[in-house]
């Protein structure tokens, strides 16, 4: 598999992974539009996931600017396509309460306000008619052992006193009844505007809207090479991309790969990421049977509050989602091992699913942040050339806001005064043992989960 660490091209017009979301998205296989001329743009874009096309969208309907976008293989063919397709108000892994602590209450508020903006800019692209299959509204954050009540508790009491924002608390006895009876649940509290959706039919949605507004997409054209021109004016050409048929010279670029960014791709982004696999697998549809034994009456999304953390859903058709951590290198990413221990995981939740089989399985990269916060950036000393990354898996939603703030910074327009904004992804120290580093909190995680 692909590893952005170890290579500098995520191939060109590989095909989807053999997902449950490409086997329900309606896709046929296509022709690539590949890019087979030198062009000149006034901005190009690398990357057709949700950051790209958001930024393309509303550069071109808020801003009357139109993008070209380049996609190494299909669009949304990274994390865009590969996640649980869970619709949640977050921005990375830092807790409000550092938030707090390290900027105060109102730079804490700002970041809230921009992951309800998130949440509330998916609303309303999907309200424009994209066929995503969203499932009942509920986010449910489990206590994955009896001593991590209590923080959940504190939690939900901090988002009401700084940002008015209500979570219900739910006893392990309500949790069990009323959505779904886990040996590994032990309370939860409950938010009610979070959801589940089709990953990759939403980022299909969102390119037709963006081509819709005018546009171009270019498939299987990797971006071999960005090279500045070293204008200062921002009305001249800035960059000049690379790809196997054709060159793109461009005013503005923006860098819109985040977990699968190449291998010291380019100097404004080099030691900044940390690309972690997250391991999904769906079972087959569950009997009717099987579910009045778990009592798996809900179709919320849920995640427990572990160090590595567990994700699951019960999907439109009576299958079981169920996320975790995978391997640490791309090499050892379609090992089985990976795919049964989510399985064995599952079963030891639900002991009445013992018999269940796995259906599909997959793996995608998604981008870990040494401070645990994405940042939308300017990424070079001209305001030419920008980035996106680091959402900790925590994107689905927040990328399309970032893709607006994107669309905003390259127009001229101000943004929010924020650390996302304002302050660049911090380097990873020693940055050639980042996959060390890795292993070693996975190694800590296991602990701190089951003894901590």
């Amino acid at each position: 598999m692909y590893d952005p660490l170890k290579h500098h091209s995520p191939g060109i017009g590989e095909n989807y992974p053999n997902s449950y979301w490409f086997n329900h998205s309606g896709l046929t296989p296509n022709r690539p539009h590949k890019l087979q001329k030198d062009i000149n743009v006034d901005v190009a874009i690398i990357g057709a996931g949700y950051t790209g096309l958001s930024c393309a969208y509303h550069l071109a309907t808020e801003h009357k600017i139109k993008a070209h976008i380049l996609e190494a293989n299909q669009t949304a063919w990274g994390c865009s396509g590969r996640n649980a397709g869970f619709i949640l108000k977050s921005t990375g892994r830092k807790p409000y309460s550092r938030m707090v602590n390290q900027w105060g209450e109102s730079v804490a508020k700002g970041i809230y306000n921009e992951a309800c903006e998130g949440v509330e800019t998916v609303n309303h692209l999907i309200n424009k008619g994209i066929d995503c299959d969203p499932q009942a509204k509920g986010y449910i954050r489990v206590a994955h052992k009896s001593s991590m009540v209590k923080p959940l508790q504190e939690q939900a009491k901090l988002l009401k006193q700084l940002f008015s924002y209500d979570a219900e608390f739910i006893s392990q006895n309500e949790l069990k009844t009323s959505y779904f009876d886990s040996q590994h649940a032990y309370g939860a509290i409950r938010f009610s505007d979070g959801y589940g959706i089709n990953p990759l039919k939403l980022a299909l949605g969102y390119q037709d809207l963006a081509v819709q507004a005018g546009t171009k997409i270019f498939t299987a054209s990797p971006v071999e090479q960005v090279i500045s021109l070293d204008q200062a004016n921002s009305d001249k050409n800035s960059y000049k991309l690379i790809t196997p048929e054709g060159i793109v010279t461009a005013k503005k670029v923006v860098i819109a790969t985040n977990g699968y960014t190449p291998n010291e791709f380019h100097s404004s982004i080099n030691s900044r990421m940390l690309p972690v696999l997250s391991q999904i697998i769906v079972t087959r549809p569950l009997t009717n049977t099987e579910m009045s034994q778990c009592n798996f009456i809900t179709s919320n999304v849920v995640m427990d509050t572990r160090a590595l953390k567990y994700y699951f859903r019960k999907l439109p058709d009576n299958r079981l989602l169920f996320g975790g951590r995978g391997a640490i290198n791309g090499k050892d990413a379609e090992d089985p091992y990976y795919a049964n221990r989510l399985l064995t995981v599952l079963k030891s939740s639900f002991p009445a699913l013992s018999e269940t089989k796995i259906d599909y399985s997959w793996s995608g990269w998604i981008c870990m942040a040494l401070d645990d916060l994405p940042h939308i950036v300017k990424g070079d000393k001209n305001g030419n050339l920008f980035y996106s990354a680091g959402y900790c898996g925590n994107g689905v939603s927040f990328s399309v806001q970032a893709g607006k703030r994107l669309a905003q910074q390259i127009a001229g327009q101000a943004v929010p005064n924020l650390p996302l904004y304002n302050q660049h992804l911090p380097k990873f120290p020693l940055p050639a043992f980042r996959r060390i580093g890795q292993w070693g909190y996975f190694q800590y995680g296991k602990i701190k989960d089951r003894w901590l």
